[in-house]
């Protein structure tokens, strides 16, 4: 009965002032929130041949907002810039390609458009990529400018070599 008087009173009691007990000082826990000085970013090269639409874009616009990082602060942009390639190689599972329609609309009367997946691939293999990312990342000032971050390529080439990007494997 007394070590579960003791344990109670250890953990529910915390902190005590006896001359034996650990008094913890509670204003050093400070959260942690990057300045503009503090935001180191890098070039990162994905490759999203073969890879789901997306879980490519869920692990994209994760690291184009920074959660990857410990220094992740909600309302900065502490993330890196992100190069997609071969972006016309990626793949949507089951019928999806051919049933999953995309929505917008010309903003005349009636000027509701509807595409699917399979089309925005033929038109623009880009855009697809760019849509789902953009889906994952808020709705906001900072979202926009996340955006700004992204390079998505068709094929296998890109003009940021100069960048030297880490690739990441998927």
């Amino acid at each position: 009965m007394l070590i579960h008087s003791r344990i109670t009173a250890i953990f529910f009691d915390f902190p005590r002032k006896h001359k034996n007990e650990l008094i913890v000082d509670t204003l050093s826990f400070k959260t942690y929130s990057a300045k503009p000085s503090d935001i180191e970013k890098k070039w990162v090269l994905v490759d999203a041949e073969d890879q789901p639409l997306g879980r490519l874009s869920s692990v994209v616009a994760s690291i184009l907002r920074g959660k990857n990082k410990p220094t992740f602060t909600p309302h900065m942009d502490t993330g890196d810039n992100v190069i997609v390639i071969n972006a016309e190689k990626v793949k949507l599972t089951g019928k999806k390609m051919t049933d999953k329609t995309y929505f917008h609309h010309t903003f005349y009367p009636g000027g509701e458009r509807f595409t699917t997946a399979e089309d925005m691939l033929k038109k623009d293999p880009t855009s697809l990529v760019m849509k789902a990312v953009k889906g994952m990342l808020p709705k906001t000032k900072l979202g926009r400018q996340l955006l700004t971050n992204i390079r998505v390529y068709a094929g296998p080439v890109h003009n940021q070599t100069a960048q030297n990007p880490e690739i990441i494997e998927l």
